[in-house]
């Protein structure tokens, strides 16, 4: 048997994922959650093969529970299952250590395959994502514009930024210029925007 980690904050599409899975003779539900900073508890607890991980979960997306996951149970897998198929997002999940990465709404029979696949080591990624990252490159922010956009997510003024960041206001004045200008962006809400759509954040 395979033992799985389910987590989604989506009650109803953890439900469908555990319902379908469960009826794989070799496959075996051991845990589900609804938010990212539950899952290496969960896993600790319940000893999965293989976590299958939402992208946008709270507490902790599923990019960062990756990585703890994989510090915490390196014989865990992680498969991530996501309705955001973009391509920075799995370059992102592939970085943090994740086995797979394939979007919702794949069929149930190719995703219990490739849980399978993941359990005996191999890679699985959605081929037309894994075609569109190639095409697409890296993302076009620096680690330092990406902090400085994800401190702006929320509004806040550039001395908010500043103070949460630890630089300096013409610092951050310069990633934000920097950065709006990288994505084609009018605004640094814009740029927030485009930055999430593209899986750079």
């Amino acid at each position: 048997m395979i033992r799985l980690l389910l987590a989604d904050d989506q009650a109803l599409v953890r439900g469908a994922l555990a319902a379908l899975l469960s009826m794989e003779a070799d496959l075996e539900v051991v845990a589900e959650v609804g938010r990212g900073d539950e899952v290496v508890e969960a896993a600790r607890r319940t000893r999965p093969d293989v976590a299958l991980l939402d992208v946008e979960m709270p507490g902790l997306d599923g990019l960062a529970a990756t990585a703890a996951l994989r510090v915490a149970l390196p014989a865990c897998k992680v498969l991530v299952v996501t309705t955001f198929g973009r391509p920075g997002y799995l370059r992102r999940a592939m970085a943090a250590g994740a086995s797979g990465f394939v979007v919702k709404d794949t069929p149930a029979r190719q995703l219990a395959d490739a849980v399978r696949r993941v359990a005996a080591g191999l890679r699985v990624v959605d081929p037309g994502l894994a075609a569109e990252s190639l095409a697409s490159g890296d993302g076009p922010l620096t680690q330092r514009e990406a902090d400085v956009l994800r401190a702006a997510r929320d509004g806040g003024t550039i001395a908010d930024i500043a103070a949460a960041l630890g630089l300096s206001e013409g610092t951050v004045r310069n990633h934000l210029s920097s950065a709006i200008g990288k994505t084609g962006a009018r605004t640094r809400a814009e740029a927030v925007r485009l930055a999430d759509q593209g899986g750079w954040l």
